[in-house]
């Protein structure tokens, strides 16, 4: 069995994995890559692989640095199935067809055809296949296994076996006691390689119930100073958690009440999505169903799906809170809200997941003094905070239990999906505490497993 690393290899985005085994190729993974820009320029570069020769592609997860050329596979020849859970599936579509305006205009930035078309997104969604935790899938000689991997609803780790080899894919990696969904499992005893994501490899984050408390606090910090608090907000997962958070912290009268704006029209309708797969959810959560909590929803929540609605969130007046796409404020509503208000000493903006080295919300987090918006400058006056406990992403202790079943089996530990420093970090620690070879692998490395 050969893997070729054609994504995520010394970098977070643009995840994409070939595995060829015989005359059988299958993929895992085609995602965006991303960066100072929603889309990086090297997306419209061509595939690195024969796709007429691919036999099937298999979703982790419907993150669009997992899923976003999906539609660009299927513009430029590719028919055979692509399978994940049935709410990657769906998260998919709607993050797809959110993408291509985007995408749209940063390809005619670049001079380049765009990327994909709406049409293309209801090609790809025409031949994706569902399957379940549990499920094995045989491509001629490759047989894959999905297991939960409790990053997202509905997120995969994959394990592969072909030619005597087995080789576990990470995808991306869940935090210890998720708010919203149920743990992920831990990989398998017998694994002989494994391929592990690195986004927080090199970082630990502080525990849910603190990070609840740094944001009660900045909430009631932000209240009491009559300012904004700005939370550029993944639309899926994090703006839901937050949601039921808030809902708690409102509920309990731990906050004093105050206008909380969802400002995100992809958010609105995953958290539609969202409540199909009720039964997905972890046991805390089922019991909020089962006692007719209204999930996702609370007095004082105003959600706006329209333009015209988002602009007038500046006509009502401070204390308020505005959570808005994007996450890493590559574009989105929450660039206007920054305009606005990130020169506000009273205001804040709390970043609840992680920002890829080059965005625009990297660099207000580094401490930039001044970012370029719409074309101005903008002071950053307001206070910065981070919470690492509502990230998505298993943190360095997380990660190196993620392998820790698979100790005496595994023969080496390909190090992916991770800013340079957190990759090397994560490699370092495992050959150290764990005596297991680690490496990163170099964007279009190929390995055949021994």
């Amino acid at each position: 069995m050969k893997i070729k690393f054609l994504g995520g290899a010394g970098e977070v985005t643009g995840s994409n994995y070939l595995i060829t085994s015989g005359d059988t190729q299958v993929l895992i993974d085609c995602g965006l890559f991303q960066g100072n820009h929603y889309s990086e320029k090297n997306n419209f570069n061509k595939f690195d692989f024969d796709i007429s020769a691919v036999k099937a592609v298999f979703v982790t997860h419907a993150h669009i640095d997992h899923t976003g050329r999906l539609p660009k596979l299927y513009k430029e020849g590719y028919r055979g199935p692509i399978y994940s859970t049935a709410p990657t599936r769906d998260f998919a579509k709607e993050l797809l067809l959110d993408s291509e305006d985007i995408l749209f205009r940063e390809a005619k930035r670049e001079g380049e055809p765009p990327l994909y078309a709406k049409g293309d997104v209801d090609g790809v969604i025409s031949i994706w296949k569902t399957l379940s935790y549990g499920d094995t899938i045989s491509v001629g000689d490759i047989k894959i296994k999905a297991h939960d991997a409790g990053h997202i609803l509905g997120s995969c780790s994959y394990e592969v076996e072909a030619d005597g080899k087995r080789v576990v894919f990470s995808g991306d990696l869940g935090n210890v006691n998720p708010p919203l969904i149920k743990e992920g499992e831990l990989i398998v005893p017998d694994a002989q390689y494994a391929l592990i994501e690195s986004a927080y490899g090199d970082r630990v984050h502080e525990h849910v119930e603190e990070s609840r408390g740094i944001l009660e606090d900045t909430i009631e910090e932000t209240v009491r100073d009559g300012g904004v608090l700005m939370i550029p907000a993944f639309a899926m997962e994090r703006a839901q958690e937050l949601l039921l958070t808030i809902d708690e912290l409102i509920r309990n009268k731990r906050i004093p009440p105050v206008p909380v704006f969802m400002d995100s029209p992809l958010a609105i309708k995953l958290t539609a999505v969202y409540k199909w797969y009720e039964d997905w959810f972890n046991a805390d959560v089922e019991k909020l169903v089962k006692k007719g909590d209204p999930l996702f929803n609370f007095p004082g929540l105003k959600v706006t799906l329209k333009t015209e609605e988002s602009k007038k969130i500046a006509d009502v007046p401070a204390p308020k809170i505005i959570i808005a796409g994007s996450g890493m404020s590559h574009g989105g509503r929450i660039v206007r809200h920054e305009q606005l208000y990130l020169s506000d000493p009273k205001s804040a903006i709390l970043f609840v997941g992680y920002q890829a080295r080059g965005s625009l919300g990297r660099r207000i987090l580094d401490g930039a003094e001044t970012v370029r918006i719409f074309g101005q400058e903008v002071p950053v006056l307001c206070r910065k905070v981070e919470i690492g406990g509502y990230s998505a992403h298993a943190d360095q202790n997380r990660l190196m239990k993620w392998l820790v079943p698979a100790n005496g089996s595994l023969k080496h530990v390909f190090v992916v999906q991770g800013d340079e420093d957190a990759s090397h970090a994560l490699a370092a620690k495992i050959k150290d505490e764990l005596a297991i070879d680690a490496s990163v692998p170099a964007p279009g490395y190929e390995v055949e497993l021994a």
